[in-house]
């Protein structure tokens, strides 16, 4: 049945109400994105985003859609409505734009794969969600005969590709990452395991990456990308046990070197909530540099 406003309302007011708007939007009242793979996190860059936005405003404008139930949702723009909350920010500009749920998932994706601070696992979540909206976008269209599973899936793979900045077996290798347990997960955000031995992980089991976390626990190292590579064979002939994990983790690497554990509890206070393991350790290094100039100094001084 056709609803009342579209019997009453005009060709040119219905095209009208197609083109996209600028609006101002109370940033608290926009919904996030479902499932939303980046993460918003209070570091130094997000402190400079909130000055700038206290002293100038949002200069551009987020990007919604929408909801069915009334209200928006945040396509592109989740990191500035939350520094305009942090800066006290009632109102910020916003581009309306009706998108389907896959051409939503695609923009997101797109608009921040153009950050350059990622995280792994963020790249590892976006691209799988990208990839499933493409996959689905290229269902049988009408009227034509149905593709082939496997090639309507490298055609998507191939466009995935095209229009990113990592190459279709990289990207793969991303997506390999949600395999991972959360704690192994967060240790390959945290630079404690590299991304190619993370890849060989994604592999085994949930039960065997639970045994491995523990074993990293106990015996406080990380496996290189040979160690999980052996693992990955163990675990596809079905012999990757407790005991075969903990004799392959207690393997000498060939450049392995004394190292410095500091408890994370002991310093986290220091840092925001997600400052990468790297930049945690370049600023304790620089604070020591400066500590022991200043030591040199009251040296010369006595």
């Amino acid at each position: 049945m056709t609803p009342l406003d579209d019997l009453f309302s005009t060709d040119e007011s219905r095209a009208e109400a197609q083109l996209e708007k600028v609006i101002k939007l109370n940033p608290d009242e926009i919904s996030d994105f479902p499932n939303h793979p980046f993460k918003v996190r209070q570091d130094d860059d997000m402190a400079e985003m909130v000055e700038s936005i206290k002293k100038y405003g949002v200069l551009v404008p987020a990007l919604v859609r929408p909801k069915e139930d009334g209200g928006y949702e945040m396509v592109a723009g989740h990191r500035r409505k939350f520094a305009a909350s942090l800066a006290g920010v009632s109102e910020i500009p916003c581009i309306v734009r009706s998108l389907t749920d896959d051409e939503a998932t695609i923009v997101m994706v797109d608009s921040n794969l153009q950050r350059e601070k990622i995280l792994p696992s963020e790249k590892a979540f976006a691209y799988k969600m990208k990839l499933a909206a493409m996959k689905r976008q290229a269902g049988r269209p009408k009227n034509s005969a149905p593709l082939e599973p496997n090639l309507k899936g490298t055609r998507s793979n191939e466009e995935l590709a095209a229009n990113s900045p990592d190459s279709r077996s990289q990207i793969q290798r991303y997506i390999r990452l949600t395999e991972l347990i959360p704690p192994v997960l967060q240790m390959v955000d945290d630079g404690k395991i590299a991304f190619r031995p993370a890849v060989e992980l994604s592999y085994l089991s949930k039960e065997q990456q639970e045994s491995l976390y523990s074993t990293m626990e106990c015996e406080d190292c990380t496996p290189s990308l040979a160690q999980a590579i052996k693992m990955k064979e163990f675990s596809k002939d079905g012999k990757l046990t407790d005991e075969v994990i903990l004799s392959i983790m207690q393997e000498e690497k060939p450049n392995q070197r004394e190292q410095l554990k500091i408890p994370k509890e002991r310093i986290s206070k220091y840092f925001a909530p997600g400052t990468p393991a790297q930049k945690i350790e370049d600023t304790i290094i620089k604070a020591l540099e400066l500590y022991r100039k200043r030591e040199r100094q009251r040296d010369m001084e006595r």
